[in-house]
């Protein structure tokens, strides 16, 4: 993905419809943006290196 965009979704607070949550999830292929990673209850999809040391220390 080009850019350092991210999106954060609250999924209880912001209640974002399913949609929204598979536009920014899925790539071109329509598969999983590469990496996935699920800690918890938090998911990151795709690559940031500031958001994965922000959230896995």
């Amino acid at each position: 993905m080009k850019g350092k965009k991210v999106t954060d979704f609250d999924m209880k607070k912001d209640k974002p419809k399913k949609s929204e949550l598979l536009a920014v999830m899925l790539g071109t292929t329509g598969n999983l943006r590469a990496p996935t990673v699920v800690r918890g209850k938090t998911v990151l999809v795709g690559f940031n290196q500031d958001v994965y040391d922000e959230v896995l220390g």
